[in-house]
């Protein structure tokens, strides 16, 4: 029997098996060579299976972005399952918490981002990504109309439309300017890759326009007056990040100038990183006072010119300007019009941020998800159901609610009203029957429903919206891919609380975020740490902390590494100045 004869015959005991249907044998011959055979038809008497019949059970997940919600949604999501198609405008996952550092060359831009597909194409299963702009959702015939934003000479149509069985929109935000005069004309944003690459030119410049030889001084201070409008974190980190680029690198090549550089920061607020604990928002004052950050509280921007920024003191009402050689404006987040024009479509048009309820789904819209910044949880408040939960915890109808009764409901309130256990927390009680007690803080053995609803009446006041941030994004995503991995088996074994407005349960728990702290780097290598329990740490030991932190979080390897060795280039050679 020859050896082709024979491989042909191996191939055929193997066409009942899908998994086999290419089946590679290799065969070591007397001469020491190897024979490489493949067979990847099936037998003629075998009926095939078409792969589209097979692709049109699953159901099409189209997914609108490639940002921290999205990411982790596909990161984690059984490809296998479904028929995935991702469009965004960029084809490449940015590690927005270290965009400040792009800024002034600390890490190099291509260190932080992790091209989609890179990621994708290690899912199981096939994943299609479009390089393109949603530029309208269609809710009537569940469609998206989309648009390459290529800009070239190459032929094509460039705008296509895609159905969807089930869409999640993790689009992000956009830049808010609060309609404030001249701000997108004259101000750089901190949003994207592409904003800290113009940002880091344009320092350079401002440094290069300096030392040319027939400016006055007055044109030197100018130029070389660098404004950050917004003292929240990413603000602040960059007033750090440009204060270590000037005092550590530019101080020695641009010696001529250096007693004209100047930085101020500008918050609306009575103190930078407001959102933080106050322990650390007065350390970063402190500390900016030390290095030379002016720090300018309770004054609000009313327009920015190519020359000055014009500023209103809210407490007195003065209004005064201040010139300027760079402004980088960093206010906060406002909906993207494609999901503006979305919300109008299904009824949520007076609102300002796109709702979900607590699963995450798109309220008034069957079929749609939003995680990440383009949207906001709406939490039902507790007192909406309170009859209904008296009336499920009163199994014997006897219009008053014992301990023992109120216990067998307590686990399913508590998951599904998230702001008990807030509350609880608030309130330094151990226990949810602790709120059955009389004023006097007696026990007593039942309450009746006037009494159940004072008990919860300050309850709702601990409901507070999610932050826009990174990590609550990365978990949604997470969140929602396994609500999608597990809907088939949920149906029949569902998890989540039971409802109080109808019968049995829902599929799944609502979503719930966990805080894991947050960092303010502060630059000259020290840092403020906001961590679970109440706990803040400052210093050059939480810089080393947050370097741990950021390099572990990192998408891969490759990003990994690169982030790694930027800080570590950093620390011997310094960070570059070349305007590239």
């Amino acid at each position: 029997m020859t050896v082709l004869s024979f491989l042909s015959r191996a191939s055929r005991a193997f066409q009942g098996y899908p998994a086999c249907s290419k089946l590679l044998i290799l065969c070591t011959l007397s001469s020491g060579g190897l024979v490489a055979y493949s067979e990847s038809q099936p037998d003629n008497g075998t009926p095939g299976v078409d792969p589209n019949q097979k692709e049109l059970k699953k159901k099409r997940v189209l997914v609108l972005g490639t940002g921290w919600a999205a990411t982790s949604f596909l990161k984690d999501l059984d490809a296998s399952l479904y028929d995935i198609q991702v469009v965004s405008p960029r084809n490449y996952f940015a590690f927005t918490p270290l965009l400040p550092s792009v800024t002034c060359g600390t890490v190099e831009a291509r260190s932080i981002v992790e091209p989609i597909r890179n990621i994708v194409k290690k899912r199981r299963g096939e994943v299609n990504f479009w390089e393109a702009e949603c530029v309208r959702i269609d809710a009537a015939n569940k469609k998206v109309l989309c648009r390459s934003n290529v800009e070239s000479n190459l032929v094509g149509n460039r705008e296509f439309s895609l159905e969807y069985d089930y869409l999640v929109i993790a689009v992000g935000a956009q830049v808010n300017t609060f309609n404030t005069p001249g701000v997108k004309e004259n101000c750089h944003f901190l949003k994207e890759v592409e904003d800290c690459q113009k940002i880091r030119r344009s320092v350079i410049d401002c440094f290069e326009t300096a030392i040319l030889p027939e400016l006055t001084e007055e044109e030197r201070k100018r130029n070389l007056h660098f404004v950050i409008v917004g003292g929240g974190p990413t603000g602040v980190e960059f007033a750090a990040e440009l204060h270590d680029f000037f005092e550590e690198d530019l101080v020695n090549l641009y010696s001529t100038v250096k007693d004209l550089v100047k930085i101020t920061v500008i918050q609306s607020g009575d103190h930078i990183l407001n959102t933080y604990d106050e322990r650390i928002s007065s350390f970063a004052e402190t500390k900016f006072k030390r290095d030379g950050i002016e720090v300018q509280t309770g004054c609000r921007v009313v327009s920015v010119s190519d020359k000055e920024v014009t500023m209103k003191v809210k407490s007195k009402g003065e209004v005064f300007s201040i010139p300027h050689g760079l402004v980088v404006w960093s206010t906060g987040i406002g909906t993207r019009p494609v999901v503006r024009d979305f919300m109008e479509q299904i009824g949520q048009g007076n609102r300002h941020v796109l709702a979900t309820d607590e699963w995450l789904r798109v309220k008034g819209y069957e079929d749609a998800y939003a995680i990440g910044d383009c949207a906001t949880i709406d939490q039902r408040k507790i007192m909406e159901d309170i009859s209904s939960i008296f009336k499920a915890a009163d199994k014997d109808n006897s219009g008053t609610l014992t301990v023992e009764e109120f216990q067998e409901v307590i686990d399913d309130i508590v998951i599904r009203y998230p702001q008990v256990d807030l509350y609880l927390q608030s309130k330094h009680l151990r226990d949810v029957t602790d709120l059955l007690k009389d004023p006097q803080g007696h026990d007593r053995k039942e309450v009746d429903i006037e009494e159940f609803k004072l008990a919860f009446r300050h309850v709702d006041l601990q409901m507070k919206s999610l932050p826009a941030t990174a990590q609550v994004a990365a978990q949604q995503g997470v969140y929602l891919s396994r609500c999608f991995n597990s809907r088939q088996q949920i149906k029949d074994n569902p998890e989540g609380p039971r409802r109080f407005r109808g019968s049995g349960r829902h599929n799944f728990r609502p979503f719930r975020y966990k805080h894991f702290g947050q960092f303010a780097p502060l630059g000259g290598d020290q840092a403020a740490a906001e961590l679970p329990g109440d706990w803040v740490s400052v210093g050059h030991s939480t810089q080393w902390l947050w370097y741990s932190v950021y390099a572990s979080k990192q998408v891969s390897w490759r990003t990994r590494v690169l982030v790694v060795s930027d800080w570590t280039r950093r620390f011997i050679f310094g960070r570059d100045s070349s305007r590239i």
